[in-house]
Formats: C-alpha cells, sequence, structure tokens
C-alpha cells in the first residue's frame, strides 16, 4: 500500500483549502495511507478533514488565520519557527536576500517572505513517503523540496507566480526538487516559466476537483444573509488581500449608489486589510451598503441567496468561488485577467470587464437593470461543469 504526504500552509477558508479537502474526500484510504500537514496549524477548515486522514500536527485550531487573533498566532508561530530546529543565521539569510527584490517592486509581503522561516522552523516528518504533494506555493513548496523524504515529490500552483510576489531568491531553487509541477490553469502556465523556464518539461495543467452536489446540498442549509435587507444584493467571496482588490470594489459600489441604484455588496472573508478597508468604507458613507461579514465555514446559501456574484480580482489561477457562484447559478461580474477569462465566456455566462471602479459599476449597473439578461446568465453559469474525479487520475497516474 502506498504512503502519500500532503503539505499545505493553512487550511483557511480558502480556494486551495476547500480543492484539497474535496481531493483527500475522494482519495481511496483502501489502496493508500494519507497523512496530511498543515505547517502553521491553523485554519476554519481543520474540523473537514476526512477521518481516514491521519493529521500530522499534535492539536487541532479551527480559528482564522486572517482575523487579529489570527494574525497574533501567525507571528507566534513564525518567532517559534525561527529558534525551532537550529540554523538562526541560515533563516535571517534566507530573508535578507529575499528582501531586496521586494523592495525593488515596492511591494513587501511579509507573509511571503517569511515563509521560508516557518518551513525552516517546522516540524519535520520521520517517516518516507511514496509521494509528497505541496498542495500549495509558498511554505509548504520550501517544506517539501527540503526537509520531507519521498520516492516522488509533486507540487501544486495556484497563481500567477509573477504577479503574486514569489522570487527566485525567495525560493532557493524549490522546485528544482519536484518531479511533476501541476498548474490549476493553462493562463498561469507562462507566467510561471518565465519564472523558472527550466521547469518546461515538468508542469502540467491540473483543475480544482470542486464536488457540484455537495456544494448544491450545502446551499440548502441553514445560513446566509441575516440582515433584513430586501433589495439586489451584490456578493464577493476572497480574503481581504492586495490581490483581490476591494479597494476598488468599494469605489465601484460608491458609483452604483451615486447613480441611485438599491442594492448592497457584501463581502465574505477576512484579512489584514480589514482595518484600511473598514476606513475606506466609512470616508464614502457606505456602511449600509458594502458590508464585511468575515468568513464562514459555509458560504454556499449566501451564493444561493445572492443576485449578482463580483469576482474583481487583480490576478487568479483558477478561481474555485467563480466556479461555486456558477454551479449555484450567479450570473457573474468579474475583471478580465488570468484565471478569470478562462473560466467566464463574455455575455454567455458572465460579463468582464477591466478592474476600474467605472468599468466595474457599469457591468453591475447592466445586470441591475436588466432582469432578463441577469437570469440568462445565471442559467448558463449553472449549467457549465467542474473539473470530475477523473482529474486526479492525473496526480495519481504519475
Amino acid at each position: 500500500m502506498k504512503n502519500i504526504l500532503f503539505v499545505i500552509n493553512t487550511l483557511g477558508v480558502g480556494g486551495a483549502e476547500r480543492a484539497l479537502l474535496e481531493l483527500l474526500d475522494t482519495l481511496d484510504s483502501g489502496t493508500c495511507t494519507i497523512d496530511l500537514y498543515v505547517l502553521l496549524g491553523r485554519g476554519e477548515l481543520m474540523a473537514q478533514v476526512p477521518e481516514h486522514v491521519r493529521l500530522l500536527n499534535g492539536g487541532v485550531d479551527s480559528g482564522s488565520v486572517q482575523d487579529a487573533a489570527g494574525r497574533r498566532m501567525l507571528a507566534a508561530a513564525v518567532a517559534s519557527s525561527f529558534f525551532r530546529n537550529g540554523n538562526w543565521a541560515g533563516k535571517l539569510g534566507s530573508v535578507l536576500r529575499a528582501l531586496p527584490p521586494m523592495l525593488r517592486r515596492r511591494r513587501l509581503r511579509l507573509d511571503k517572505l517569511l515563509w521560508r522561516v516557518v518551513s525552516d522552523g517546522a516540524v519535520r516528518p520521520e517517516r518516507e513517503y511514496d509521494t509528497a504533494v505541496a498542495w500549495i506555493e509558498g511554505g509548504a513548496a520550501y517544506f517539501v523540496a527540503d526537509y520531507v523524504r519521498a520516492k516522488k515529490k509533486l507540487a501544486v500552483v495556484h497563481i500567477d507566480y509573477e504577479k503574486s510576489g514569489y522570487t527566485r531568491a525567495m525560493d532557493q531553487n524549490c522546485w528544482a526538487q519536484f518531479q511533476k509541477i501541476f498548474l490549476v490553469s493553462e493562463e498561469i502556465r507562462e507566467p510561471f516559466l518565465r519564472v523558472y523556464p527550466e521547469c518546461r518539461d515538468r508542469v502540467q495543467e491540473l483543475p480544482n476537483l470542486v464536488n457540484q452536489e455537495k456544494i448544491r446540498h450545502r446551499a440548502q442549509e441553514p445560513g446566509g444573509f441575516a440582515d433584513g435587507y430586501s433589495g439586489m444584493r451584490l456578493l464577493s467571496v476572497g480574503r481581504l488581500t492586495y490581490q483581490k482588490a476591494f479597494e476598488i470594489a468599494i469605489d465601484a459600489m460608491k458609483l452604483l449608489k451615486d447613480a441611485g441604484y438599491q442594492a448592497r455588496w457584501y463581502v465574505l472573508g477576512e484579512g489584514d486589510l480589514r482595518g484600511k478597508l473598514e476606513r475606506k468604507i466609512a470616508a464614502l458613507g457606505l456602511e449600509k451598503d458594502f458590508v464585511l461579514l468575515g468568513a464562514v465555514e459555509n458560504p454556499y446559501p449566501y451564493y444561493a441567496q445572492a443576485d449578482i456574484y463580483i469576482h474583481a480580482t487583480r490576478f487568479e489561477g483558477r478561481s474555485i468561488a467563480i466556479q461555486e457562484a456558477q454551479t449555484l447559478g450567479c450570473p457573474i461580474v468579474a475583471s478580465d485577467v488570468s484565471g478569470n477569462r478562462i473560466q467566464i465566456v463574455q455575455n454567455q455566462d458572465g460579463l468582464l470587464c477591466s478592474l476600474e471602479p467605472g468599468a466595474i459599476a457599469q457591468s453591475i449597473g447592466v445586470l441591475l437593470s436588466d432582469d432578463t439578461r441577469r437570469k440568462r446568465l445565471g442559467r448558463a453559469a449553472m449549467a457549465k461543469q467542474t473539473a470530475t474525479q477523473k482529474e486526479i487520475v492525473k496526480l495519481l497516474e504519475f
């Protein structure tokens, strides 16, 4: 019987995390033993790890990794990682080597900068595995590359590598350790290969596994909007981070309100930009119009109750949030960027627009004003099929 290890950074509420849990639930425990190591041991989805999967973390912490308490925990984890396993000078050196490229780009990303420290200071597994899978870039990839003994090592990349903030100095040649690198969409192949052209023969597409039947079932569970609002509801799902561009969404909501549209925009997600976004919302007088609901374990009732789903992001790999919205029949407005454009056919099952407040507001306004068109796009979105269980053959056959 084969033994497989999966490693992921956290199990917070996110697309890559949900996709991993779906895959783990699908794998046959009768043909392989499955271990899971969550690098930081925390996340709202920790309780959803399937029973047949052995969790290597000593304890289970189902708290958020994005709220204030989660950020304090992450800071403590980084500090303990710095002292665990020794090599303090090496850990500090990795930070100092990765810092200059970030400063040149004028984008300091502490989360990415410190993944090397976390991976170097993580508890290392004693056993050797037949296969080890780094399910996400950053800490998980570094950990599997450097500290897991396995006959074969695989990795999965979920983002546009050029735009995400990762650099060769930060990665320290980790990708050379993987026999196969799976990308969640063809759109992110060339951005990755422009950074790592030597990996061209080892990359392959592997769409995320999304269980549409389960999503539709969970959408019927209790939950969803509870504010009694009777107007049109707009919904976005995503972490409150630079990538998701919610500051632009707030400006778009202001334009909609000034134009007289009766709608309320809700966001499911948490992140380190909450304070900044709340201040912008207050400054524009949108406290009742743009509502940050935080992260929820089951977002599907919200999708089902929303009139329009909006995914106006700076970059994507392949958005599971878009797939979830399509599954539940949401007409979609999305920014015309990598990842989004491969999931939406313009004016067939959604609208693509530039990532500008005016363009976003105009596209939303078109759907708010045209009930027939909105319903037509929603029906077409619901008819789309996501990747099936057959997709995992690409992972397992290797």
